[in-house]
């Protein structure tokens, strides 16, 4: 059987939905995305991150080993979500991170900002790192060397 013109020999492309799944140990969240975070698919996990800060537990964890694919998009959820956390005392650690994912935040330079775990078990038992950079904000830029004594950023 030939091909038709233009179509694709492999098949269409099909994205994962993103699904989230939640469980509630003592004095904690864990937080699990499943699929493709990204443009199409990043309010359900928005939501419950919201709600979560919102209605702080003890520490916030998102489980980031069923993510597939993540694009700036599911990104910027995440560093918004962990300043969104640090501004009401939440701890937020992402456990967990696949290859891929982990790439990702080494490139942009989010691995620096976010708290990671390499698993869940270690994110709900070690104490979070403390803030990043300085003045411990999200707003921080990675890599950027402190100031004078004295001065914002310095010693």
């Amino acid at each position: 059987m030939d091909a038709q013109p233009g179509a694709d020999p492999v098949g269409p492309l099909t994205a994962t939905p993103l699904t989230v799944a939640l469980r509630h140990p003592p004095d904690a969240l864990v937080v699990r995305p499943e699929g493709e975070l990204d443009h199409d698919s990043v309010e359900p996990l928005r939501e419950v991150l919201e709600r979560a800060v919102a209605d702080p537990p003890g520490r916030l964890v998102v489980d980031c080993g069923g993510l597939e694919f993540c694009d700036s998009t599911g990104l910027n959820l995440l560093l918004r979500a962990h300043a969104a956390a640090r501004r009401v005392g939440l701890p937020l650690l992402l456990a967990a991170p696949g290859t891929a994912f982990l790439r990702l935040l080494e490139i942009t330079g989010a691995d620096e900002v976010l708290d990671l775990r390499p698993t869940v078990e270690d994110a709900l038992t070690t104490p979070p790192a403390p803030p990043a950079g300085p003045t411990g904000g999200a707003d921080d830029a990675p890599g950027t060397p402190p100031g004078p004594a004295g001065t914002p950023g310095g010693p």
